[in-house]
């Protein structure tokens, strides 16, 4: 279940002020993308077929049921999606279980965060299962964390991102979101957030309102605040 606070605690913010900040889990705060990647060669392997590496720039950042139904779409492997879905979570569960390492910069940026008491919240277009496995390794309690499996329409579409801005009490343009795919920029993007994108496996081009970084070590809290203000594009 999507965990929330109360509506009750509605923060506003003036201007172009910064609210909550808003991340995506896969990629992101986590250097997981290549985790699932592997899941997916080895449950296809499984069933007799070998992913071709072009393939991983069209399921990366996407939902599940997506990504899924691609691969089975281009393999042809006679399996269900409900059941390649299991498979899959099955075997990346299986993967973070060895250990789940942060990408450069997230442990100081969650501290700085914290410290500020800026609201946070994860969006991710991961399952709920997956998430709370992920989050125990996390140096960061988030107040709310929307899962894929959670939303009627998961990331392209902006209610992931909708969702969390609501649950925090903060208008999405007055979100900034750190985001690592097309997908998830997309995402965030339609909902009418700011967007910090740091690509994990496919380029993204910088736009109005986006600024694209290398690496969340150069990202921190004046930075967040500039993209705001229009000062960071």
């Amino acid at each position: 279940m999507t965990s929330a606070i109360p509506t009750s605690l509605t923060r506003t913010a003036d201007g172009s002020a910064l609210g909550a900040v808003l991340l995506d889990m896969d990629g992101t705060l986590v250097d997981t993308e290549g985790f699932w990647w592997d899941a997916e060669v080895r449950v296809f392997a499984e069933l007799g077929h070998r992913l071709d590496d072009a393939w991983r720039e069209v399921v990366v950042g996407g939902p599940m049921t997506r990504s899924a139904g691609y691969l089975i779409e281009v393999t042809g492997a006679d399996i269900t999606l409900p059941e390649l879905t299991g498979r899959l979570n099955d075997a990346f569960e299986k993967r973070i279980s060895e250990g789940v390492p942060l990408m450069p910069g997230v442990r100081r940026l969650l501290a700085e965060l914290a410290a500020a008491g800026l609201p946070t919240a994860l969006v991710s277009a991961s399952h709920r299962r997956i998430i709370d496995r992920v989050l125990e390794s996390l140096p960061h309690p988030f107040e709310l964390s929307v899962a894929g499996d959670e939303v009627p329409r998961t990331k392209p579409h902006p209610d992931p991102y909708l969702l969390a801005a609501e649950g925090l009490g903060v208008a999405p343009a007055h979100c900034a979101v750190v985001e690592d795919t097309a997908t998830g920029v997309a995402s965030a993007e339609a909902a009418g957030c700011r967007v910090v994108a740091v690509p994990s496996v496919a380029p993204i081009a910088p736009a109005e309102g986006r600024v694209v970084v290398q690496s969340l070590e150069g990202v921190d809290l004046p930075f967040l605040r500039s993209l705001m203000a229009g000062s960071g594009s």
